[in-house]
């Protein structure tokens, strides 16, 4: 069997790859130096209007290049911003084109590292776009199919993550299992209870062996929130009063928190409240400090910082930021069990939707053999122990973290598209 001629795309929040099956040969593809991972990030440059992705447009901002950063595109998908549009550089760009701007590179890149045109492709996509509404979800889904199509790909078809993560699973045992896949990326949580086996791996159909899936619309951007929220934007005046007594307003701190809504703290209007506030705080130092991270456009900078503190606070007991750029406390210390305060309530909603998973399927803890973490996220120490807990007997597998998706859609592609 000769090599597919369509490839897998995992358009991921934080992270995306391409997988491309070809006999022996390692399914995903390298898409920036050398590396199968491209972080979905694009930055727009001032000075000559060019454009970067990836580790690239990430060290372009953080070296000083005048600018826009954008991150975390995936999720405007089903939000209300999907059909609006952003300034850049002083020309109106919709959030479909920015989205299109960046699957076209994938593919340009992918096709680069295969050495062939990929005209058919299947997608990945969260079990719920949005949560709790089938309309609004099953418009995320044909919105990102016509992005994929004006990016230049002609068929496309879509799979779930954790079933494509299934697949990739699949691919490396000897025997029939029951596994639950866990995948927690930067988006959502999804999850599938799937019958695997190398007897099963071949057939054409695969609906009977998935028991069931779901998730919810909580991943490693909520992580980061939550923890900025509860570890850091109190140092920037968050939770602090003002001489009337009131606290001060708590929007501009939530825009900062959530990646793909950072630039709405920069608008005039904003940096104008800001300014007023600072005046009739009891703590002016802190908002002086939140001005100057407002003022010198320091919103992506700071959520890195706090994105590297969650991830040495998943083997480590504790992380240290340098503030000091803001002229706030330098070297705060954030030790995990505020971490795990913050996200208490979102692991809770996730244990919440496994369970209901479990009853849907009619399996009892017991019977699930496997437990296989992917996604980025699914390292969170927090979120292991309660899902491990939960299924005590099951076997606790871990596979690629940020891959497990791409090859198992590859795996997929070259099944529809044989």
């Amino acid at each position: 069997m000769g090599a597919a001629r369509a490839c897998g795309i995992d358009f991921g929040t934080s992270n995306s790859t391409v997988g491309w099956s070809r006999p022996g040969q390692p399914a995903l593809l390298a898409l920036e130096d050398n590396k199968a991972t491209l972080p979905s990030v694009v930055f727009f440059h001032a000075e000559d209007g060019q454009t970067s992705y990836g580790r690239s447009a990430l060290a372009d901002y953080l070296s000083g290049d005048e600018g826009r950063l954008m991150r975390s595109l995936k999720s405007l998908l089903g939000t209300s911003l999907m059909d609006d549009h952003t300034e850049v550089m002083g020309r109106i760009l919709p959030f479909r084109d920015l989205l299109a701007l960046f699957i076209g590179e994938l593919k340009r890149r992918a096709e680069v590292a295969a050495g062939r045109g990929f005209e058919c492709a299947v997608l990945g996509r969260p079990v719920y776009f949005v949560d709790d509404d089938p309309v609004a979800d099953q418009r995320a889904e044909d919105t990102l199919a016509a992005i994929a199509r004006a990016a230049g790909l002609r068929d496309i078809a879509f799979e779930y993550e954790p079933i494509a993560a299934a697949f990739d699973y699949e691919s490396q045992i000897s025997r029939e299992e029951l596994v639950l896949v866990v995948d927690i990326g930067g988006g959502t949580s999804d999850f599938a209870l799937v019958r695997l086996g190398p007897l099963r791996a071949g057939r054409a159909e695969r609906k009977d062996d998935i028991l069931a899936s779901g998730g919810v619309h909580i991943g490693g951007t909520d992580f980061d929130k939550h923890l900025s929220l509860a570890g850091v934007m109190p140092l920037l005046g968050l939770g602090s009063l003002l001489h009337s007594g009131l606290q001060v307003p708590s929007s501009p701190y939530f825009n900062l928190a959530t990646w793909h809504t950072i630039y709405q703290a920069y608008t005039r209007k904003a940096l104008a409240q800001i300014r007023d506030v600072a005046r009739e705080a009891c703590e002016p130092d802190k908002l002086q400090a939140l001005q100057k991270l407002v003022t010198q456009k320091d919103g992506h900078w700071l959520a890195m910082q706090v994105e590297a503190a969650k991830i040495r606070l998943s083997g480590e007991p504790g992380a240290v930021l340098d503030l000091s750029r803001l002229g706030a406390a330098s070297d705060v210390r954030l030790e995990r069990a505020v971490f795990d305060h913050s996200i208490e309530g979102l692991i809770e909603r996730i244990g919440a939707t496994l369970r209901a998973l479990l009853q849907e399927a009619g399996v009892v803890a017991d019977q699930v053999d496997t437990v296989f973490f992917t996604g980025g996220s699914s390292g969170v120490p927090l979120l292991r122990q309660r899902v491990s807990g939960s299924l005590p007997r099951a076997r606790r597998v871990e596979g690629d973290l940020f891959g497990s998706i791409g090859a198992g859609l590859a795996i997929a592609a070259s099944r529809k598209f044989a």
